[in-house]
């Protein structure tokens, strides 16, 4: 049908643009006897012509019949009405009758409109007449007929012309006729009344032929329009080319009724719905169609492309009213065989499908550097679009992030473990994952593992080789419905790292060549990604190795905090958090909490490096503030080294926080550069953060850093952490703070119980950074075991100090490390009195160990020298270096401390070896 009103459209375009370019042309082409339109107009104007006419001709010839019968009929009526008037007899028997009769006549005359009124005797003498010239004379006509009795009308040419006249006889009472009265009208009076009427007719024929004829323009003009112009000849021609077309067209077309019947089916129509000859005429629920197909051809709805069955075909059917103003007399319908082309659209889309599935593969697997997690990844993508069961199974060495060794160092065994399945049920009876999958192929090329090729086995129920490894756990799966298998190799640069197994169970078909290039084509993709997370799962485990060698082991004995750890690399590589204790002279702590920016192993090496300055710092026993800006120094050595060797990242970006906890002062001094502050939770629940000044990060230069002090009840707990613990993507740090101050403030527990407690609320998800905790709990040395004096600066209180001193240590118990302590007391004391400046303090402390300090406002720094034979003095800090475990110096805001450690419980033993020559007796 398209092609139908393509055709018409187009047969004569030339006419169609003339028509509107050229006016005149296009009205004589409507009245054109060649066009439709034309001959249609002239034989509707000749029709109405005739009829015209017809009725004209008959309407005249009516008036004059109808005016003779009038006529015939007034003519009668006058002439009985005069012959029977009274009186008239009388007069005719007169002696002078026209005296009397001729005035009454003319009166008749003229009052009926008649055109004569004439009374004649037996013998048709006239009495009376309009002519009185004819009176005395003999009528014309017949009036023998009147003489016997009997009145009669008839047509006859008169002195005045053709007349219609009546004859009526005269009686007496008796019967007998005196005389005769006649009374006409002539035949032009009688066309003169029904030609009154004539104008009128021709008016209302001539309006009627202007109407006909106009409503025959406008329909031509119409039946022009639809046959656009076309003659008989031209519409026959169209009307055979449109039919061949409608027959021969590779479309079935057809026309059904408003009442569902069949009107018209075209020869592609009736093969493919397969109708019987009878079919037009017939509804379209009685044609043995489908009965979808049937229901939709006479539903009279507009349908688009709607696939339906006929036979082993799919027709694709297309519905379109036939009237478009909305009130259907019918449907035009078209089919299409889609039956090839769904086909292929089936196979078009099952390729979609696949390359949709080839890019989700490429975005879902190798989201992590998980080598277990990346397997995982693989077979959810595969199932259940692509396989009903999915495992994959790793080389063990794979899972630790090595590479398999070669064949010949492995041997017939393959070491595999099953990594990950998914798309069993919860009875199926393949290995579960963490199974060893070790065994011994008895051809390699079966495995695809030292090859390298995969393996296609579209039936499994009839192949033998997949069965032989291990025949019990074959049958069981069998049993469970599997039916066709893929086993795909996970090879990367040349290395297989295992196998990925595909299996067909729901799904009945098997697997083809195509489905095997798919396979490959995906575990391909994996592959890469499982050896990516297999190399990172190596380089990971290296970095946390040297990580965790680097961050201490144990942390050390003392006595001034009970102290907990924790450490958590990120989920994506070590990084270079570090923490550190470290123990100081005079019982006092340092607490270390360090970040290095960045991951992996140069970060780990950096912090190892870090670390290490910091130890060696701290072995000077510097202040907070100076030991940062030593290590500031340093970093920015460091920096200078490798940018000028090009062969290294710099260091720049580390931050650090140094705390020095004093347990008998009960005071923690805090300096840090660039890291967040500690956080102290009091005995009392209240959780502060303290506002340590800020320095800037490590290796920036030139800015100074400070520190503050802290007064630290006894049972407080100092918090020391790294920004991996509060702050995340999905966390500010503000609010991360927020919430370690609510778990902290939750109520009273030991270091180890506050830092469990802090990871678990505050690491829900494995850590995007590294995580460093560090919690003390503090404690004050007993106020008994502090001695404290001040000494003159006069070497005569030397002995003073001795004999107090003595007596503090045996109050301890300490009898028998009272000489060596008296000993080094007399020295350290001598020196300060000797070099140093007032004030002069002494200080015990009994700890672990028994610590002296001798405190004065001195800067100079004392230093331990071999004394000559001949050298008078020089031998103190010698013999202070021999009695005491260790010694030492540092400097505080007011002077300098020279302290020393006595190892308790070792009075007895021989801590001297007695040189006389460098004692220089």
């Amino acid at each position: 049908m398209g092609a139908f009103g393509r055709n018409a459209a187009g047969i004569r375009p030339s006419a169609s643009r003339s028509s509107v370019s050229r006016p005149g042309r296009r009205s004589r082409s409507l009245f054109g006897v060649h066009t439709v339109a034309g001959q249609v107009f002239l034989l509707q104007l000749a029709i109405v012509v005739l009829l015209v006419t017809a009725a004209a001709v008959s309407l005249v010839l009516q008036g004059r019949r109808a005016g003779t019968q009038d006529a015939r009929t007034r003519s009668l009526s006058v002439a009985e009405a005069f012959a029977h008037s009274p009186g008239i007899v009388a007069a005719l028997e007169s002696p002078d009758p026209t005296a009397i009769l001729q005035p009454l006549a003319e009166e008749a005359r003229k009052s009926t409109g008649v055109e004569y009124v004439v009374v004649t005797d037996r013998n048709g003498i006239r009495y009376t007449h309009p002519d009185p010239s004819l009176i005395g004379k003999h009528i014309i006509g017949p009036y023998k007929e009147a003489v016997e009795g009997r009145g009669f009308t008839s047509t006859f040419t008169g002195s005045r012309g053709p007349s219609v006249n009546s004859v009526v006889p005269v009686q007496r009472p008796d019967g007998t006729v005196v005389g005769l009265v006649s009374a006409g009208i002539t035949i032009e009076n009688v066309n003169a009344l029904a030609n009154r009427d004539v104008p009128v007719l021709l008016g209302a024929a001539a309006a009627a032929l202007v109407l006909t004829a106009a409503g025959a323009a406008l329909v031509s003009r119409r039946l022009r329009r639809q046959t656009h112009g076309l003659g008989p000849a031209e519409m026959t021609r169209l009307y055979e080319h449109h039919d061949a077309v409608l027959h021969s067209v590779r479309e079935g077309v057809l026309i059904i009724g408003s009442d569902g019947r069949l009107l018209l089916a075209n020869d592609e129509a009736r093969r493919l719905l397969d109708l019987p000859p009878d079919a037009e005429g017939r509804t379209v629920t009685d044609l043995g169609l489908d009965a979808a197909t049937a229901e939709l051809l006479a539903s009279g709805r507009e349908a688009s492309d709607e696939v339906r069955a006929a036979g082993d075909r799919l027709l694709a059917v297309n519905l379109r009213p036939t009237d478009a103003g909305g009130q259907a007399a019918g449907t035009v319908a078209t089919l299409r065989d889609t039956t090839e082309l769904t086909a292929l659209a089936g196979r078009a889309e099952e390729v979609r499908e696949r390359l949709l599935l080839l890019y989700e593969a490429s975005a879902r697997i190798g989201t992590t550097l998980d080598v277990t997690h990346t397997a995982e990844e693989l077979t959810e993508v595969a199932t259940p679009r692509f396989a009903d069961v999915v495992t994959v199974d790793l080389a063990a060495p794979v899972l630790g992030g090595e590479e398999p060794g070669p064949e010949e160092e492995t041997g017939p065994v393959i070491d595999m473990r099953r990594t990950a399945i998914a798309g069993a049920g919860a009875d199926h009876p393949f290995h579960p994952a963490g199974r060893d999958m070790g065994f011994v192929p008895a051809d390699s090329r079966v495995l695809g593992m030292s090859s390298g090729r995969s393996l296609l086995v579209p039936d499994v129920t009839t192949t033998r080789g997949w069965r032989e490894q291990d025949p019990e756990q074959a049958a069981r799966i069998l049993e469970y419905g599997a039916h066709s298998l893929i086993c795909v190799p996970l090879h990367a640069r040349g290395v297989v790292l295992g196998m990925a197994n595909f299996w067909r169970v729901r799904n009945p078909l098997p697997f083809d060549r195509d489905d095997l290039s798919f396979a490959e084509e995906l575990v391909a993709r994996a592959a890469v990604c499982v050896d990516n997370a297999r190399r990172y799962t190596r380089e990971h485990g290296l970095a946390v190795t040297l990580q965790r060698s680097l961050l201490p082991g144990a942390l050390p004995e003392q006595s001034a905090l009970d102290v907990a750890s924790r450490y958590l690399p990120a989920r994506a590589g070590v990084g270079g958090d570090w923490f550190d204790v470290i123990p100081l002279p005079g019982a006092r702590v340092a607490l270390v909490v360090g970040d290095v920016v960045g991951h992996g192993l140069h970060a780990a090496a950096t912090m190892g490096r870090l670390r290490t300055a910091v130890h060696n710092f701290a072995g000077l026993d510097l202040p907070p503030d100076e030991l940062l800006a030593r290590l500031d120094e340093l970093v920015s050595r460091i920096d200078q080294g490798e940018s000028a060797e090009g062969a290294g990242t710099a260091v720049t970006g580390a931050t650090c926080l140094y705390a020095i906890y004093d347990p008998a002062a009960g005071t923690c001094t805090v300096a840090k550069a660039g890291h967040p502050g500690p956080v102290l939770a009091l005995p009392d629940g209240t959780v502060e953060a303290p506002d340590v000044p800020t320095g800037p990060p490590l290796g920036l230069g030139g800015l100074l850093f400070q520190a503050q002090e802290l007064r630290v009840p006894e049972g407080s707990r100092l918090v020391l952490f790294t920004d991996g613990l509060v702050e995340s993507r999905e966390r500010e740090f503000d609010v991360g703070l927020a919430m370690m101050r609510r778990v902290l403030a939750s109520g009273e527990r030991s270091a180890e119980e506050t830092c469990a407690d802090l990871i678990a609320a505050m690491l829900v998800t494995p850590p995007g950074d590294d995580v460093a905790l560090l919690v003390a709990t503090t404690r004050r040395l007993d106020p008994a075991h502090v001695g404290e004096w001040e000494v003159e600066p006069d070497p005569a209180a030397v002995s003073v100090v001795r004999r107090d001193v003595g007596r503090w240590l045996a109050a301890q118990g300490l009898d028998e490390e009272a000489f060596a302590a008296e000993l080094i007391l007399s020295e350290l004391v001598t020196n300060a009195i000797r070099y140093g400046g007032p004030p002069i303090r002494v200080r015990l402390l009994l700890d672990r160990t028994l610590i002296c300090e001798v405190s004065d406002a001195g800067r100079s720094a004392p230093h331990l020298r071999y004394a000559a034979t001949t050298d008078e003095g020089g031998r103190g800090l010698y013999l202070v270096a021999q009695y005491a475990e260790r010694w030492g110096t540092r400097y505080t805001a007011g002077g300098k401390v020279i302290w020393s450690e006595q190892k308790l419980g070792a009075g007895d033993q021989t801590v001297f070896a007695w040189d006389p020559e460098l004692l220089g007796l």
